[in-house]
């Protein structure tokens, strides 16, 4: 709640801020006091949600949507966005990975920053995303294949991890793994794999629950949320905007899954980037009036 909600706050806030001070032609006391508050939001944001802390998921949509609330132009077509996360997927990518995998805490890193490049160099630099296991989606498609064949669907059973990420494990103790979680524990238990956090991608999601027919459930519900979310974008609901951007780029994420981490994940940042700061207005609104 603390790092998918509320640190996603500020995101809201500077998208609200921000469309203010467009729509203003002036300079006034209310326009400075927008201009403070977006600095502070700003601040806020980066401050939580830096390399250093946050997990490349969250890290991709939260900068790409910032320069589309400020520079727009730099990926206001087709041409120019694909470009921009080729570049980014290719080199920032790596970087940002060997940052958040440094085993080291905040503390450590501003002591002696040397850490970073030694950890970098050790874990073979910007060749190491490509040759590991960052890129795993089309093999854990196979591996869920594999599994399906020796222990059949799950008719509905690992949608519910996903749709019910909320319940605590605690009050639910026969609560389903997450499905890249369990695909790593068959691996592991029939082939001694070593690593169970893995993706598992939106199209092995449908299958191991329906087999071809839940692919093209998944295929469905993914082109009405699209639509939708296209809907959104071209609101004039700067709330309702925001969002709709955020999720084309988490889209990526969420493509490779697996779902309960993709769709948790977002709902966190729906929740605090649309859900709250419009109650907000709206609690503003009455006790204004």
């Amino acid at each position: 709640m603390r790092k998918k909600v509320l640190f996603m706050i500020p995101l809201g806030g500077i998208a609200l801020v921000l469309r203010y001070l467009k729509e203003k032609k002036k300079i006034t006391t209310n326009t400075l006091v927008a201009f403070i508050i977006i600095g502070f939001l700003i601040f806020n944001l980066i401050f939580f949600k830096n390399p250093l802390t946050e997990k490349r998921n969250a890290l991709g949509p939260i900068y790409i949507t910032l320069i589309y609330l400020f520079y727009p132009r730099l990926i206001n077509t087709n041409a120019k966005f694909f470009l921009f996360v080729f570049v980014s997927m290719i080199i920032f990518f790596p970087l940002v990975s060997a940052l958040t995998h440094v085993d080291a805490d905040l503390d450590d890193i501003l002591k002696n920053p040397n850490i970073i490049i030694d950890d970098f160099s050790e874990h073979g630099g910007l060749i190491n995303a490509f040759s590991t296991l960052h890129y795993d989606a089309y093999a854990n498609i196979m591996a869920t294949d594999e599994y399906v064949s020796k222990g059949g669907f799950s008719f509905g059973f690992q949608l519910l991890s996903a749709l019910l990420f909320f319940v605590p494990r605690g009050l639910w103790s026969s609560k389903p793994l997450s499905t890249g979680e369990f695909i790593g524990n068959f691996l592991i238990n029939d082939y001694n794999f070593s690593y169970n956090n893995l993706s598992n991608p939106l199209v092995s999601e449908g299958y191991i629950n329906f087999g071809l027919v839940g692919v093209i459930l998944m295929a469905v519900f993914l082109s009405y949320f699209v639509i939708k979310f296209m809907i959104w974008l071209q609101s004039s609901n700067v709330l309702k905007e925001v969002i709709a951007f955020y999720f084309s780029v988490h889209l990526i994420f969420l493509l490779r899954g697996d779902l309960t981490n993709g769709f948790a994940y977002f709902i966190g940042t729906y929740i605090g980037v649309y859900i709250i700061p419009k109650l907000l207005i709206r609690v503003f609104k009455i006790s204004k009036t």
